[in-house]
């Protein structure tokens, strides 16, 4: 799981473990102990941010218009394939 300095805790980091999940999180700077992170994985949470936000230029799916969860994700792969042929 790869979140931001603001869920670096200790009970969060053993809740992800307890799950079977490896926590990549960036420790604090006031952290006593920084705990290791793959800081290469750490750098890949950038294009997820930044393809979340060339969808939300899609009017449709930021005011998400759609009521059944599956015609919103229909509309999510077509805005997915449109950016990838741009």
């Amino acid at each position: 799981m790869i979140a931001d300095r603001g869920y670096d805790s200790q009970w969060f980091r053993e809740r992800i473990v307890a799950m079977g999940a490896t926590p990549v999180i960036p420790p604090r700077s006031n952290r006593i102990e920084p705990q290791p992170y793959d800081e290469h994985l750490y750098g890949e949470r950038h294009l997820v941010e930044c393809y979340i936000n060339k969808m939300k230029h899609y009017r449709h799916i930021f005011s998400r218009f759609d009521k059944l969860a599956k015609m919103y994700l229909g509309f999510l792969h077509f805005v997915g394939a449109l950016i990838w042929l741009k």
